[in-house]
């Protein structure tokens, strides 16, 4: 099994939809930390699992200087955040979402 790690950061803002009062319901933002993990038992023709920047390209055009509400159809927490990452980059299997120096969040198949 070959494996690599992608790790980037991106500045978008959000806000949260949530079930009690919090002063995440307002509009922020973030410098995102992304860690993404990706595994394939056979390299593809260029000898890759998937190429680093196409991992870079694909999550900056879709999520870099952008309000996430704008982007997703679902709450733009970080551990939604990470579930679309897994779900939408070739051969991932986990990512890794930190918003801020105190606050983690992952999701893995």
């Amino acid at each position: 099994m070959y494996f690599v790690r992608k790790r980037l950061e991106i500045a978008a803002a959000h806000s949260l939809s949530l079930s009690y009062g919090s002063k995440c319901s307002n509009l922020h933002g973030h410098n995102w930390i992304m860690t993404i993990y990706c595994r394939a038992e056979k390299l593809n023709e260029n000898g890759m699992v998937v190429d680093f920047s196409h991992i870079k390209d694909m999550l900056n055009e879709k999520m870099d200087h952008k309000i996430l509400n704008n982007v997703f159809d679902f709450n733009p927490t970080a551990e939604n955040l990470a579930r679309w990452v897994v779900e939408n980059v070739p051969n991932c299997y986990r990512a890794e979402i930190q918003e801020s120096e105190d606050n983690f969040a992952a999701y893995e198949i």
